[in-house]
């Protein structure tokens, strides 16, 4: 892969009128001309799963969007929870804008706890979109129809779920299964969650949750063959930060109105603020696009305003709505934002979930 770029700049040109009309021209931002170039676009998960959906959609428009039309490749490098990928882009991807790198709620939760296979560092990033998801829970036809009926008739059910481990993304909905009283055993070591879709799908695992753009195309096709039952979704956060229904799947009920369904009041307390706490780590910004430490502003502008030429196009609400769901996706500084709030999580809230993982799961952290 070539290591130069070609930079060509572009001039902002206006007219003053006046008693005497005059030109005048003020500098922009350099921007790179990758004609001709191939884009590198690191995914660490496996190729089955929502991160996998979410690059897959994107790659063809942000070769549209960027100047000189590059290839866009999306290249997926896998393994430790999607550690082993975030750490190579920390340590090897080089800053010649031709290697970007797609970050999950699943490599934000290791940063944030700790993980001792932890070797990068969001700071050292540069973040060009930022993108929300939501997530649903699904069951087995004959258990869906009996958590329909009454959601209390499935918690003497022993629980099998394929997860990627439990300091990933899958914190959220095992903390979750576990405040119902439901009895979930995870199969650790997936390399993605369209991997546990697939467990489920051969019967070995009769539970399952699903990011909404693998949930719209993998799940809900074996929900209209009933082979599936939507559960509930974690839900989505309205502008005064409550959880209310996720716009992607209004008909279907959030984990808090089932747990207020079942227990008979609403969740609060040190699990549930540790569980809203991570839910908003991991979901409202689920998604990230960043080059690497070392680039230049001319890469980021690029990249920002290619993503931001996405977003405007007339098609865009509709295409993203039928592949990724409706949710914000964000540029600019609502991106950089975004960044924040994804790995900003209270020591309240991270010293419950530490401690809950070593005594659920015997997982120690540094």
């Amino acid at each position: 892969m070539p290591t130069f770029t070609k930079i060509t700049r572009r001039a902002s040109i206006g007219l003053l009128a006046g008693a005497a009309a005059f030109a005048f021209s003020a500098p922009a931002m350099a921007e790179m001309d990758l004609s001709g170039e191939t884009v590198e676009w690191v995914i660490p998960f496996s190729e089955s799963g929502g991160s996998a959906k979410w690059a897959n959609f994107y790659a063809p428009l942000l070769s549209e969007a960027l100047p000189g039309n590059p290839n866009v490749v999306v290249k997926f490098m896998p393994g430790a929870g999607s550690t082993k990928g975030a750490n190579w882009f920390q340590k090897s991807a080089k800053a010649d804008g031709l290697t970007i790198f797609g970050s999950s709620g699943s490599t934000q939760f290791p940063y944030l706890l700790g993980d001792p296979r932890v070797r990068y560092e969001y700071k050292d990033w540069n973040v060009v979109l930022a993108s929300g998801t939501g997530g649903v829970a699904y069951l087995p036809p004959d258990l869906g129809a009996k958590f329909k009926e009454d959601p209390s008739s499935i918690l003497d059910v022993n629980f099998i779920y394929g997860s990627q481990g439990a300091t990933r993304l899958d914190l959220v909905p095992l903390l979750a299964w576990e405040m119902l009283g439901l009895n979930v055993e995870p199969v650790f070591g997936i390399k993605g969650r369209g991997d546990g879709r697939l467990m489920f799908e051969r019967g070995e695992a009769n539970i399952d949750y699903q990011t909404s753009s693998s949930y719209l195309k993998g799940v809900t096709p074996l929900v209209d063959d009933g082979k599936a039952v939507p559960m509930m979704t974690w839900g989505a956060l309205d502008a005064d930060g409550n959880i209310v229904r996720d716009p992607t799947f209004p008909d279907i009920p959030t984990f808090k109105e089932v747990y207020t369904q079942m227990k008979g009041e609403a969740p609060s307390g040190p699990e549930w603020d540790a569980w809203k706490a991570f839910f908003i780590a991991g979901f409202p910004a689920q998604k990230m696009v960043f080059l690497p430490n070392g680039a230049t502003e001319e890469m980021i502008t690029t990249y920002s305003n290619a993503f931001n030429k996405v977003l405007e196009r007339p098609d865009f609400a509709e295409i993203s709505a039928a592949r990724l769901g409706k949710y914000p996706q964000m540029t600019g500084d609502e991106a950089v934002a975004a960044l924040d709030q994804a790995i900003s999580v209270d020591d309240s809230a991270k010293s419950f979930v530490v401690g809950w993982l070593k005594d659920r799961y015997g997982v120690t952290l540094k």
